[in-house]
């Protein structure tokens, strides 16, 4: 990935944050670090050339920050179990299967942009639901999601486009 040319319009991850577009944007990673060889449940956020594939957002909450975006529902979950059939994507309650719930309490999915790792066919155990997400407090770390302040994921989201690319090196 060393020699893989940038452009202008990707997103860049560097030890001092995120940059895109001529900002360098403060964002948290997984409690877990980066890591090389992404897991299930590891906490780390995945090294690679990953691309945005998805935007999702509260209409509840906020107005559709961008045409592209899809609604998050009060029944939308995502599949973070290696059984399922439907492991890494969105899925709807009622589910049998361990899942996350996309419409939280909590603001930190209210805006959400969603990566390709191990997508769409998903192999068990490598880890899903990486996302672009809000964070709880600056510094505070993600389960492997890259997390920024909700200003600045706002800003984001109104310039990526899908297939924009996030490029997470071996920063170790």
């Amino acid at each position: 990935m060393s020699n893989l040319p940038f452009s202008a319009a990707d997103l860049v991850l560097t030890r001092q944050g995120l940059r895109f577009a001529g900002r360098l944007l403060p964002c948290s990673i997984g409690k877990g670090g980066i890591s090389t060889d992404k897991r299930e449940g590891d906490g780390a956020t995945p090294t690679g050339v990953h691309h945005i594939v998805g935007m999702l957002y509260r209409p509840d909450r906020m107005a559709r920050p961008n045409a592209w975006a899809q609604q998050i529902g009060p029944r939308d979950l995502w599949s973070d179990d290696g059984r399922d059939t439907h492991y890494n994507s969105r899925v709807t309650a009622p589910y049998g299967y361990s899942h996350e719930h996309l419409r939280r309490a909590d603001p930190l999915y209210d805006l959400v942009l969603i990566l390709d790792w191990n997508w769409p066919n998903a192999t068990p155990g490598k880890g899903s639901a990486i996302f672009i997400h809000q964070w709880r407090r600056p510094g505070y770390p993600t389960e492997g999601c890259i997390a920024f302040d909700r200003s600045d994921l706002h800003w984001l989201t109104a310039r990526v486009v899908p297939g924009s690319r996030v490029i997470v090196p071996n920063l170790v």
